[in-house]
């Protein structure tokens, strides 16, 4: 193995950014290395560059990453870990600018969907950028002492700039679920803890063909988390399903739900299978 992928973790951003919070929290000792866009990152890991790849898929307010469940099937890597990271986001400005003198507030477009309540407060003019970080390191840049950003805390330290608001996020439950890729799929056995089952698939095209593939899950006792679908090719026919089960492949319960479910698919690609997060675990915990 390279040496360069030992002790690497790729995230889709610039420093600062909430994926490099999340790489940090989950992986204290790795270093988190930057990369401009999602498919950079898993190229990384692919390549041999980085060792792991920590990439957003959902948020609890905003929903789905775009983009992401396209990117996986091909990526050529496998699901190893998932990590939920709070989101706290601060708003930004200049070092002395006041409140009154801004106009504008920059940031990625699911950041600003987050906090709509202080940027209708403040009456500032939203402007989506291509990440927070990065519009923490563009105000730097520029100067603007009419334009805030909405990014992490450890985007003011990285840039040098003010936290005007602290955790501005509308709601308190904001969380931001990552899976965690890697080159090689976890070896997990079957009875070694709860586990997660990530698989994408695609229906036959026939009556009810979604209702029979998901059957087998509903008989067999398996709980499935999330389903969600996504159109391929810029076809409105050809639909493919990314899912998350509780349960391991090798379980005779999720064993004989797969079976059912190749009957009534015309594919099926398991992503990987990996030990449900302490976070996820005590929100079952809670129910």
């Amino acid at each position: 193995m390279p040496k360069t992928r030992s002790n690497k973790i790729a995230f889709q951003g610039e420093p600062g950014a909430n994926s490099h919070l999340a790489c940090r929290d989950a992986y204290p000792a790795m270093e988190a290395m930057p990369c401009p866009t999602f498919e950079d990152a898993l190229a990384a890991v692919k390549g041999g560059a980085g060792r792991l790849a920590m990439i957003p898929i959902e948020n609890s307010v905003a929903g789905r990453v775009a983009d992401i469940h396209h990117l996986l099937p091909d990526s050529g890597l496998f699901i190893v870990a998932e990590h939920f990271e709070r989101v706290r986001h601060q708003l930004l400005t200049l070092p002395g600018v006041k409140l009154a003198a801004l106009k504008t507030v920059h940031s990625h477009t699911m950041a600003l969907g987050q906090c709509r309540k202080i940027i209708r407060e403040l009456k500032l003019k939203p402007v989506s950028e291509a990440d927070t970080a990065g519009a923490a390191r563009e105000l730097r840049e520029s100067g603007d002492q009419t334009a805030a950003v909405i990014a992490s805390a450890l985007a003011a330290e990285v840039y040098g700039l003010e936290i005007a608001r602290a955790d501005i996020e509308d709601a308190e439950h904001n969380t931001t679920r990552f899976v965690i890729l890697a080159a090689k799929a976890v070896d997990v056995p079957a009875g070694d803890g709860p586990v997660i089952t990530t698989f994408v698939f695609r229906v036959r095209n026939v009556p009810a063909a979604l209702y029979k593939a998901l059957g087998g899950f509903a008989t067999n006792g398996v709980n499935m988390t999330k389903l969600e679908s996504y159109q391929l090719e810029g076809s409105f026919n050809a639909t493919m399903f990314y899912a998350d089960i509780e349960g391991h492949p090798d379980e005779r319960r999720v064993t004989l739900a797969m079976e059912e479910l190749g009957f009534f698919t015309s594919e099926v690609l398991v992503l990987g299978t990996y030990p449900t997060s302490r976070f996820r675990a005590a929100l079952k915990a809670a129910d």
